[in-house]
């Protein structure tokens, strides 16, 4: 059905999306409605949203904590899912800023966030925390930019490049709490994707190659040296793929721990770097 610019009714509006599959049609509704700037922009982001975009990169933003994040079209779109991980780092994080026994903690806190994607996860750390040094990575061009427009006003710094090859080596052995929203989709599952995931958001954001976890234990096999002693990471990854992404990280060396959320269907594993003992490495 094609849109005139004149204003639409909300019940046509609804009427539309329904037809074409949107489960929430009635909020979608009100958000493109509050959106648009004039009626023939509202009668276009109706139509890109009735023919599949996701409603996020419709509206150029997506929520996640509470916060809007800028999402630009081709660029993953933060899940809701991934609020948990970031509940866990922000207490991880609070924890590394006032060590045990120190009434005065740290400065700042040295995070970093790979496969950043949109930015999502970092700023909702900088919100949630007090002081951060926030670094971010994305070998996504299109990623880059956009967590640029998320993160730049808070001071943080965003690297294209592959995992951990970009980042500057005074990192190596600061970081406190790695995060990171590695692809972790079997690529035989890709084809069972809503289409809105499949078609519209970067295929190197979703496929984690046979079994899911290609990228994953990529990133915990090089995590240990960037960490600081008794720094933390956190991957997200499904409750089937748990036992072996917590596998992968004791082999690489930190203290693995399965965390998940009911509520938000959500499972991360939280690795902790030995903290060092008598003068040595642990």
């Amino acid at each position: 059905m094609s849109l005139s610019a004149s204003s639409l009714p909300q019940s046509v509006i609804i009427t539309m999306l329904r037809a074409a599959g949107c489960v929430f049609a009635e909020d979608e509704a009100q958000l493109l409605i509050s959106a648009a700037r004039t009626p023939a922009d509202l009668a276009a982001m109706v139509e890109r949203r009735a023919a599949g975009l996701p409603l996020e990169h419709v509206l150029g933003w997506a929520e996640f904590c509470g916060l809007r994040i800028a999402v630009d079209p081709g660029v993953f779109v933060p899940r809701r899912r991934t609020e948990f991980l970031i509940r866990q780092a922000a207490i991880l994080a609070r924890l590394a800023a006032r060590p045990a026994g120190q009434a005065l903690g740290r400065s700042r806190v040295v995070v970093v966030d790979l496969c950043c994607g949109s930015g999502a996860m970092g700023a909702a750390l900088i919100a949630a925390l007090d002081r951060v040094e926030l670094y971010a990575v994305d070998i996504d061009p299109a990623a880059v930019q956009c967590a640029r427009r998320n993160l730049g006003a808070a001071g943080a710094q965003v690297y294209e490049g592959d995992l951990y090859e970009p980042l500057p080596a005074k990192l190596r052995g600061r970081v406190d709490v790695l995060v990171a929203s590695a692809p972790y989709v079997p690529t035989d599952a890709i084809r069972l994707l809503p289409p809105e995931a499949r078609v519209h958001e970067p295929r190197v954001a979703l496929d984690g190659g046979a079994d899911g976890l290609d990228v994953v234990r990529r990133v915990t096999a090089a995590a240990k040296p960037w960490l600081a002693p008794g720094g933390y990471l956190l991957v997200e990854t499904s409750e089937r793929q748990a036992p072996q992404t917590a596998g992968a990280v004791a082999r690489d060396g930190l203290i693995p721990r399965v965390v998940s959320s009911d509520e938000l269907n959500a499972t991360v594993i939280i690795g902790t770097r030995p903290a060092l003992q008598s003068g040595r490495d642990g």
